[in-house]
């Protein structure tokens, strides 16, 4: 293992070394920047910053692996590739849980169950997803009475950009690399500047299954003026697609635009949930302490307004401020450690203004609201504190804005008009949670949210074959299953006169 090693965590260590992976092969060059232990504030790697030569490199690459050995094999050899990607995650796992628990800070059994399994999952879904999606058939009459067949065939785009971001980042990688890959597209990956050791390490099972040179690739970089522009910008690569906050995507649509590339995006959300006086309470304040505190918060489907119907209102906050109260942040490894730190310094500045804007506002803090007191290494982290505020209007800051951290604003209602009204008067549209026993409730609200995915009694349960995406300005098209297939690849109808 040339690239990576194990993240060690003592003040000896020396930093991992990050490379480009270009072409089947690491590469030198490109300026050096850190890459920080959000749990200790430590510099824990050092990649290196793809330039326009390395870009450029990797768009040639990834062209002559589409129309080379990767572009001509066949499909069965194709799936086979993935699975043993999947087989090699899982058989190196200790070294992907150790490169996203030093990237990330989270706690070791959250990227344990969640963040590597699914890393693994997504080529054998996707494997099997490319396998079993049909295609169109027609056969019409002619004018001069004759027959002719029509028939679809899906090709792959040829070379596709992933720009990915740093709170999932092997998760919500693999599920854009994957099915691009099952089509046969060739793959340029831009890790997030806080998070790339993950995606370096699967440059490393690449080479290791075989797969051919240039199918995948890894430029490390930032965003505007750096590698995600060049990538964008690019004319060698036909689609982008991104998961990150809505001015990024926004900016990416612009830079995309002069070669008009196929866009998808998952962006910002601002997602609300809905509490209905006959849900059952306990459930509602277990699903939705696990929503608003799932990886600190920093999950694009958390929510953040939380709508509560007036006779349990009291019940809730009370449930909800218990089990915040009861996490325990920390360093990843340390026994009950359960809630992890925000991603960087300036993210933990940034919510911090949140939490005193909902003060400023005249928010009642329920519990939270600062920084933890920890001891040793942890106290270097970049914590914050779980915070659920009260007594905010609708139209508050923190009730508008999405502050991706581990917060929630509760507010009381009294008719479920009065609840979907609010729940719907945002510019965002990701995802929403409804907590109900009266199934007719249940499918009248979750069918008027303007969401891209409508939870009722759960929160983050996903079927990897529906759709996957948000409404407004959450994003632009839909991933998973046959979703995902159609974006990354394109139909060729063939006409053949019978």
């Amino acid at each position: 293992m040339a690239e990576t090693h194990a993240h060690g965590r003592g003040p000896q260590a020396s930093p991992t070394l990050l490379r480009n992976y270009v072409g089947g092969r690491f590469i030198d060059g490109g300026r050096p920047f850190d890459i920080v232990d959000p749990a200790t504030g430590r510099v824990h790697a050092i990649a290196h910053e793809a330039d326009k030569a390395i870009v450029d490199a990797a768009v040639a690459a990834a062209r002559a692996a589409v129309e080379g050995d990767w572009g001509s094999m066949t499909l069965a050899k194709r799936r086979a590739l993935l699975v043993a990607v999947a087989d090699r995650i899982e058989q190196r796992f200790d070294d992907f849980l150790e490169a996203e628990i030093a990237d990330t800070g989270k706690p070791y059994e959250l990227a344990h169950h969640l963040d590597i399994p699914r890393g693994a999952a997504n080529f054998r879904v996707f494997a099997d997803a490319i396998a079993n999606l049909p295609t169109e058939t027609f056969e019409m009459d002619t004018p001069d009475g004759g027959k002719a067949l029509n028939y679809a065939l899906r090709k792959p785009l040829g070379v596709v950009g992933v720009i990915s971001p740093w709170n999932l980042p092997l998760l919500l990688m693999t599920w854009k690399v994957a099915p691009a890959m099952a089509c046969g597209n060739a793959v340029i990956v831009k890790p997030s500047e806080e998070t790339p050791s993950t995606t370096t390490l699967l440059g490393e099972v690449m080479s290791e299954v075989g797969m051919p040179d240039g199918a995948f690739n890894v430029i490390n970089g930032f965003g505007p003026n750096s590698t995600g522009e060049m990538l964008t910008s690019h004319p060698g690569v036909r689609a982008i697609t991104f998961t990150g906050e809505t001015r990024t995507g926004a900016a990416i649509m612009r830079s995309a635009a002069p070669t008009v590339k196929a866009l998808s995006f998952e962006l910002g959300g601002k997602n609300p949930a809905i509490v209905f006086a006959d849900a059952d309470i306990e459930a509602a304040i277990g699903g939705l302490s696990r929503a608003v505190f799932l990886n600190t918060g920093q999950v694009c489907l958390a929510p953040e307004r939380i709508y509560v119907e007036r006779p349990v209102f009291d019940q809730f906050v009370a449930g909800i401020k218990a089990k915040a109260e009861a996490l325990k942040p920390g360093l990843p490894h340390e026994e009950g450690v359960n809630f992890g730190p925000l991603i960087s310094d300036e993210h933990r500045r940034k919510v911090l203004g949140y939490y005193q804007s909902a003060l400023d506002e005249g928010a009642t803090v329920v519990t939270g609201g600062g920084v933890p007191k920890l001891a040793g290494e942890a106290a270097g982290g970049f914590f914050v504190e779980p915070t659920i505020w009260t007594g905010l209007p609708h139209d508050a800051k923190v009730c508008r804005e999405e502050i991706f951290g581990p917060c929630a604003a509760i507010i009381p209602f009294d008719t479920e008009e009065e609840a979907v009204r609010m729940a719907n008067d945002t510019e965002y549209g990701l995802a929403s949670s409804i907590w109900t026993t009266n199934l007719s409730r249940a499918h009248r609200v979750g069918k008027v949210m303007e969401v891209g995915i409508s939870w009722v009694n759960c929160w983050f349960l996903r079927d990897l074959r529906t759709p996957f995406g948000g409404s407004k300005m959450s994003g632009v098209g839909r991933e998973g299953g046959e979703h995902s297939i159609n974006f990354y690849s394109e139909p060729t109808n063939i006409c053949i006169k019978l």
